[in-house]
């Protein structure tokens, strides 16, 4: 007896309908083949769906069983096919009626005692389920991430028996619903690092807020334990609140990788990722036989802290030009291609030299001009060149670390840098921009035009300071940043005067 069961199959971060056809026949030798291009994990449902239907008081049968998942060229990968392949096996041995299947959409994995375990992607699923007119079956532990989705119902399961009974209709399902709004709040949605707590360092703390409220790609340089990591942990925090849509989008690219924590349906605060140096290229970007979303991929929304820049691969830092400039990541493979969103602000730190202390009073540095000069070059132009902010942190005197106050807290400069991205959004309504960072050169002529005793300034700097094209157009942008800061519709020269002094490795490199 032929059996269908609907399900969906993850390529990328979007879900594709898959059809789970079961046909038992009615002679011959026991044998059980999956066919429609499963990978290792999808062959291995056999033997934990036998076992589920065995340790739940149900019969696995001892004849043919082809099971076909269509359409059959497209890849199969994880075990969230065990749940239907399980109730497609009960319907063709006429335990179910195969009409109550067509209304739903079912997933899940299943453990050798019948219980149903979590499987990643589950909000790409509901997605797709509510887009196709289907109600969702699927592990009680996914249901609170499958029910963000308006529009779906979304019924989590913890057995494979309650599935069995409910599509008989003799058990209940109790759908999902979880309050949207309180998905913003609650204990996932604090940022646990205060701006509070850094001791000085009011020049990065000023450049950091002016990186936050422009979208600017920020490099800070300075000696070892100068305070560079505890700066960019709290920079999320100084951003916009995510809003839900970002939060929808950001969620699922974790979702799909199996990133979200226990009882977290909704990602409500801007990621922050901070991957080690040593780091692959196929790792930071995305991809693999079966692409999976990179680093640059978990930060959209949010934002990528490169440490120790030159100490990362040249291949894996050039990957991160086109994400930097388009805000997705493309990977192609033979048969197909999957696009990743990637729009995330990059903040890296780097020593001034391979010892770390050029420049510093406290410490002698011991590198020649030409170690500290291979040590630079390690960081291309081309990359820089997307890196509109350079701020050099210098180590906190004792001072500045035994003093009481401490600074600003993150929500008062929060509340400033809000203030500055409404202007620029209401300034690129209707552009394909949303902060200064993005700006392009059409935009730069519109709206960072120079009053004349500006102009003189700016003509000044460039010459005295030997400033190349790609800083000129930098120091436009931040100086546009700077002067919404202030409220100003024109940028004057002390605006021109501190977007310069973010410039400051135009002039060592």
């Amino acid at each position: 007896m032929l059996s269908r069961v609907q399900s969906a199959s993850l390529y990328g971060i979007e879900a594709h309908p898959v059809e789970v056809e079961v046909d038992i026949a009615s002679r011959g030798l026991p044998h059980f083949y999956i066919v429609g291009l499963p990978d290792a994990s999808v062959k291995e449902s056999r033997d934990r769906v036998r076992a589920a239907l065995k340790n739940t008081g149900m019969s696995f049968p001892l004849r043919p069983v082809t099971i076909n998942l269509a359409p059959a060229d497209l890849k199969k990968e994880g075990s969230s096919f065990d749940l239907p392949i399980a109730v497609g096996l009960a319907a063709s041995e006429g335990l179910l009626d195969g009409a109550a299947l067509e209304k739903y959409l079912i997933t899940g994995e299943l453990s050798l005692d019948g219980r149903i375990k979590p499987v990643k992607g589950a909000l790409s699923i509901a997605l797709l389920a509510r887009a196709v007119g289907l109600k969702v079956i699927l592990p009680a532990e996914n249901a609170p991430e499958a029910a963000v989705v308006k529009g779906v119902a979304v019924l989590g399961a913890g057995t494979l028996p309650e599935v069995i009974e409910f599509l008989r209709g003799n058990g209940e399902l109790k759908p999902s619903c979880p309050g949207h709004e309180d998905l913003m709040g609650g204990a996932f949605s604090v940022y646990d690092e205060d701006f509070s707590d850094v001791k000085g360092q009011e020049h990065a703390k000023r450049a950091l807020e002016v990186s936050a409220s422009g979208g600017h790609n920020a490099l800070m340089v300075g000696p070892p334990g100068a305070g560079k990591t505890m700066l960019s942990r709290r920079l999320p925090g100084i951003l916009p609140p995510i809003t839900f849509e970002e939060a929808l989008e950001t969620t699922r690219i974790h979702s799909v990788a199996g990133l979200l924590k226990d009882g977290q349906a909704l990602l409500a605060v801007r990621p922050f990722r901070a991957p080690h140096h040593t780091i692959s290229d196929v790792a930071l970007i995305g991809g693999g036989q079966f692409p999976h979303p990179g680093e640059v991929s978990l930060s959209h929304n949010g934002v990528l802290f490169l440490d120790e820049l030159p100490e990362f691969k040249r291949s894996v830092l050039e990957v991160m030009r086109q994400p930097l400039e388009n805000g997705d990541v493309t990977i192609s493979r033979a048969t197909a291609s999957v696009k990743y969103p990637a729009r995330f602000m990059l903040v890296a730190a780097m020593n001034p030299c391979p010892c770390g202390y050029l420049g510093d009073e406290r410490h002698q540095c011991t590198c020649t001009p030409g170690q500290v000069m291979r040590y630079r070059s390690r960081v291309s132009g081309p990359l820089l060149d997307r890196i509109d902010i350079h701020i050099e942190v210098p180590a906190v005197p004792y001072k500045d670390l035994r003093a009481e106050y401490s600074g600003e807290r993150t929500e008062d400069i929060r509340a400033r840098v809000m203030e500055a991205r409404d202007r620029q959004l209401e300034r690129f309504r209707g552009e394909s921009v949303y902060a200064n960072g993005q700006m392009k050169t059409k935009h730069i002529k519109k709206f960072c035009k120079l009053t004349q005793p500006a102009q003189g300034l700016l003509e000044t700097a460039v010459q005295k300071l030997a400033l190349s094209a790609r800083a000129y157009t930098r120091v436009l942008k931040l100086s546009r940043t700077i002067a919404d800061m202030e409220g100003s519709e024109d940028i004057q020269p002390h605006h021109l005067s501190e977007a310069i002094q973010y410039r400051s490795l135009d002039r060592t490199f």
